[in-house]
């Protein structure tokens, strides 16, 4: 069948986009954010502590690491500010063309700098440098397409297509993972930390820039900018936004509060614990995570599926108490040896795709329509630095102080935020209407 097209009635200037069109260059702009996001996580464990802090202990230089590792979260809203000043006044294809150019050069940078051997504490500096620069690219990234999909959905369809920018998530780890594990096995440990892990970022420069055209595609069209100005969806200045809609800016940045924390909790931090704490090798622990991504493909489908029938916040609510119950049983599943880890990412990545499936937009309609685009880029931004940004770090320092099922508990507070800010976001909404 074909897809609806989302060009105005009558309008004969231009190519049409169509929904599908849409979805494509929404799927494979997010795959690439996230395979880029992952490669960083990825060499974050495997790669980094020794790369760039090996003047400590392996798990004091992770540590380190994730800290850098949040720098990017930290830049985000700040990316976002600036971004959008562009947009307002160069417009999106200028925003879009210099966001990803700056993500891609500081990718590119990150795999070619030299290690703390070589520059002591200036490649360390670097790299902080470098990871902010990735962080103001996230944020100045944000185009759109989602909102533009969700609002052309058919009747009925709004949760399923809610759900196809999520999934670029992933298919950006099921990639990342299997490129380091094909790295790890064919490499010697020298020649890994010498230059193969450099690799992954090269192929992440690439995978930008076909992203770039794919999604300028969507970006250029006169029907596209013709859309937003008749849906409102212009960009209105951050000021303007937060004094407008600040409360709803918050209640919606902790709404997606337990499935951010869990996107991290079933990634990188199982990834940096199973390395630092066991004898196993990374590669077996990488291939259970590219397993566990599918069974997190297909529950993301189907949350799409019963969004549909339940309500997107009925679905979010009930995936923050799957997540609750996941947290209480996490601690164990990690220590029981492959079965366990296997029995751990497959339930993580149902329940992260459950929830993770519908967290996009889910507070969009507290948002008045001239703010909503700024709105729902502030809220992303302000989710994933609550949500994720620290989760890492966090989760690793309460593990190795004071026991495994200390990360349970911090998992377990997040989902208790999720439920709390669900509670919020319907009292204000009920206000508003």
């Amino acid at each position: 069948m074909q897809s609806p097209a989302i060009a105005e009635p009558g309008d004969q200037s231009g190519e049409h986009v169509s929904t599908s069109d849409i979805a494509v260059g929404v799927i494979i702009g997010r795959s690439s954010e996230f395979f880029d996001f992952f490669v960083y996580a990825i060499a974050s464990v495997l790669i980094f502590p020794r790369q760039f802090f090996p003047f400590v202990p392996p798990l004091e230089g992770t540590l380190w690491s994730f800290a850098v590792f949040a720098l990017a979260f930290l830049a985000r809203p700040v990316g976002t500010v600036i971004f959008t000043a562009v947009d307002r006044r160069f417009g999106k294809s200028a925003k879009l063309i210099g966001a990803l150019f700056l993500m891609g050069s500081s990718t590119v940078a990150v795999g070619l700098l030299p290690g703390y051997d070589v520059l002591g504490w200036w490649a360390i500096a670097l790299l902080a440098t470098l990871r902010i620069g990735q962080g103001l690219a996230l944020g100045g990234a944000w185009d759109g397409l989602a909102s533009l999909l969700a609002l052309n959905a058919p009747e009925g369809r709004r949760g399923f297509y809610a759900m196809v920018p999520q999934l670029g998530a992933p298919v950006g780890l099921i990639v990342a993972s299997l490129l380091f594990a094909y790295l790890v096995t064919a490499l010697s440990a020298e020649d890994l930390l010498d230059w193969g892990w450099r690799y992954p970022f090269f192929v992440a420069f690439a995978i930008n820039v076909v992203a770039l055209f794919a999604r300028l595609r969507m970006v250029v069209t006169p029907q596209y900018r013709r859309l937003f100005e008749s849906r409102d969806l212009e960009p209105s200045t951050v000021r303007e936004t937060v004094a407008a809609e600040g409360r709803g800016i918050l209640a919606g940045a902790f709404v997606p509060l337990a499935s951010f924390a869990l996107f991290h909790m079933v990634t990188v931090f199982p990834l940096s614990w199973v390395f630092l704490y066991t004898n196993q090798s990374p590669v077996g622990f990488l291939l259970i995570e590219a397993m566990g991504a599918v069974f997190g493909i297909a529950a993301t489908f189907f949350s799409g599926w019963v969004s549909d029938r339940v309500g997107r916040r009925s679905l979010l609510f009930w995936g923050a108490a799957g997540i609750a119950v996941f947290s209480l049983l996490a601690p164990v599943l990690l220590e029981a040896g492959r079965a366990g880890e296997a029995f751990f990412m497959i339930y993580g990545f149902v329940i992260l795709g459950f929830s993770f499936g519908q967290s996009s937009g889910a507070v969009a309609s507290l948002f008045a329509k001239e703010h909503r685009y700024t709105a729902s880029a502030l809220v992303s931004d302000l989710a994933w630095l609550f949500g994720a940004g620290f989760a890492p770090l966090a989760a690793l320092t309460l593990a190795s102080g004071l026991g495994l099922f200390a990360s349970g508990f911090y998992l377990l507070s997040g989902a208790v935020c999720t439920m709390l800010a669900l509670h919020l976001a319907r009292r204000l909404e009920g206000r508003s209407v």
